[in-house]
């Protein structure tokens, strides 16, 4: 009597993707981010879904136009919330251009003030340069054991598009335990912060999702801490 052949058992072993949402606000470009995020590997999903933008790995917080609108439109999505909650438990959130701008306590606009986030103390301000929007290829300082920059070189550039930012930084970690921000600075006209590495809140003022390669390797970099 012949025995039936057994169908071999998987032995795979491949890792799943990262679970990251792109929060959809209204004030963004979430496709781009979108397209760039697969890319460097992660799951993605554009929602502004409570539950599956609190619950997901990674959350991102795109950014375009005004401080004060910004802010508008996340709060009417609960966006300030659920950054506020996941940030409480630890979880990874990542904010691009003015949705960095948003994070900080503050931001003044034609002479218009408008409360941030104040997750990091500090104010967002008018760029002084010659040329207003910072709009191009910049390079940036990133400071030693930056996680967000790893593996990139420092003549590295990202793409910009920006009239305001934040030209000071404040907060400082004086509990040894704690690991002190990073923060990485560019110049146009004058030195403004360009990215944050905080715990589980980092940060960037430029695009990585328009940045090429350089911005991908960035992207994956923050995939791999999630």
């Amino acid at each position: 009597m012949s025995t039936p052949m057994s169908t071999p058992m998987s032995t795979s072993t491949s890792t799943p993707k990262k679970k990251v949402v792109v929060f959809d606000y209204g004030f963004g470009n979430v496709r781009s981010a979108e397209r760039a995020l697969a890319r460097a590997g992660a799951d993605v999903e554009i929602t502004r879904d409570f539950d599956t933008a609190m619950n997901a790995d990674g959350l991102l917080v795109p950014g375009v136009g005004a401080f004060a609108a910004c802010m508008k439109g996340l709060k009417e999505a609960r966006g300030d919330w659920i950054v506020g909650r996941r940030l409480a438990g630890g979880r990874p959130v990542m904010g691009i251009c003015v949705g960095m701008q948003i994070l900080f306590a503050r931001g003044i606009e034609h002479g218009v003030e408008a409360e941030g986030l104040d997750e990091w103390p500090g104010t967002v301000g008018p760029l002084q340069a010659d040329v207003v929007p910072h709009m191009g290829w910049n390079t940036v300082d990133a400071p030693d054991g930056s996680q967000l920059f790893a593996g990139l070189d420092a003549d590295a550039r990202f793409y910009f598009v920006h009239s305001y930012a934040v030209h000071d930084w404040t907060l400082e970690s004086h509990n040894p335990a704690l690991t002190a921000p990073k923060v990485t600075w560019s110049t146009h006209g004058e030195p403004f912060v360009a990215a944050v590495e905080n715990g589980a809140l980092w940060a960037t003022q430029f695009h990585p999702e328009k940045s090429g390669d350089a911005g991908a390797q960035l992207l994956t970099n923050w995939i791999g801490t999630l």
